[in-house]
């Protein structure tokens, strides 16, 4: 932070070029440093009469963030009547030193329509009744509201959310509308944090996949179908492997309108060990770790002449390629999907040498 924005893009530019040279390197894409963050992860502090909607300091005490140029101007808007909805609610913010209190986070999405997600995640279920009886108000004066829900997260731990999720809506999904495609997002799902940025991301990947003319893609970390739906087309089957099921059903819904793409729930390395036809290309966009070795070596070993890697995370993205040496990237692409921070999205092409 501080440094002029067009330094930034173009120092994550160079530092993807010095780390990956003999590459074709596209120009970077950069959707603007300020209002286009999607998604806030709030940490909830103060008390419940003067809450706090933001991080912790180094003493464990609530900071407010809601002046974060970063976000949506949907989504910052939603910030004060959020606020105003834990007071209303009675509920108590976390208080990490004293191990006490109810409310820990407020997770928030905002999509293109500039409709919302919140997700209160609470340590117990004690303030549930209490948020179900003041809902129809927060609906009232958050018009854009689609889904609410509960997650319980009752472990002491910086932990973002637990594996219990309550619904409180009858919508289940958001609908993330990038480019031709809507894409269904249920509350314990990835999606990247910069829709333009993501829409970019896209459109570069069907570009340069199009160029190669595929019959057939797998995608095996394909959360709700990002990649895999932008990626289908006439003539080409798509196939989407993601171990998170709600994903995989939000997926499937989403690829009513985009015939040719399939998806199932499963691990990545154990599903494609089991297949027996092999793909023409494969894409890959895995957590920050990056993909391991395991799956490195199982690629580099296969048949599959083209594999398009994202990776949030340029040194795992240098480690899996070392594991990779068949396959070597030849096109690539810096997105800046985190603007004010050192990191970006780097995509990249590799073909394998014959």
């Amino acid at each position: 932070m501080g440094r002029p924005y067009g330094e930034q893009v173009a120092a994550k530019h160079d530092e993807a070029v010095a780390a990956l040279p003999g590459v074709a390197w596209e120009e970077p894409f950069a959707a603007g440093e300020r209002g286009h963050r999607n998604r806030a992860k709030l940490v909830v502090g103060g008390t419940v009469e003067h809450p706090t909607l933001g991080v912790l300091d180094d003493e464990l005490r609530g900071v407010d963030l809601t002046g974060c140029e970063l976000y949506e101007p949907a989504l910052a808007a939603s910030f004060d009547r959020l606020a105003r909805f834990v007071t209303r609610a009675a509920l108590e913010p976390y208080d990490v030193p004293a191990r006490r209190g109810e409310l820990k986070y407020l997770l928030v999405t905002v999509s293109p329509d500039a409709e919302l997600m919140v997700r209160f995640v609470l340590r117990s279920t004690e303030a549930l009744m209490r948020i179900r009886k003041h809902l129809p108000w927060l609906f009232e004066t958050l018009p854009g509201l689609v889904v609410a829900s509960v997650n319980v997260q009752p472990a002491h731990a910086a932990v973002l959310e637990g594996e219990r999720e309550i619904l409180l809506t009858e919508a289940d999904t958001l609908t993330m509308r990038v480019g031709e495609v809507g894409l269904h997002l249920p509350p314990r799902s990835f999606f990247q944090t910069s829709t333009p940025t993501a829409a970019a991301l896209y459109q570069q990947a069907a570009a340069w996949v199009d160029d190669l003319a595929p019959a057939s893609v797998w995608d095996l970390y394909c959360g709700v179908g990002g990649f895999a739906l932008h990626l289908a087309a006439e003539g080409r089957t798509v196939a989407g492997i993601e171990r998170s099921l709600p994903a995989v059903e939000a997926a499937r819904v989403s690829a009513r309108s985009r015939p040719g793409a399939t998806f199932v729930a499963g691990d990545a390395l154990d599903v494609a060990r089991d297949r027996a036809d092999t793909p023409d290309l494969v894409v890959v966009n895995p957590p920050r770790r990056g993909l391991g070795p395991e799956l490195a070596e199982w690629l580099d070993a296969s048949d599959v002449p083209h594999v398009l890697y994202s990776s949030c995370h340029l040194p795992s993205l240098v480690a899996d390629l070392t594991q990779m040496p068949r396959l070597r990237p030849v096109r690539g692409r810096v997105f800046d999907m985190f603007p004010q921070t050192a990191h970006g999205e780097v995509m990249v092409l590799l073909s394998r040498d014959v």
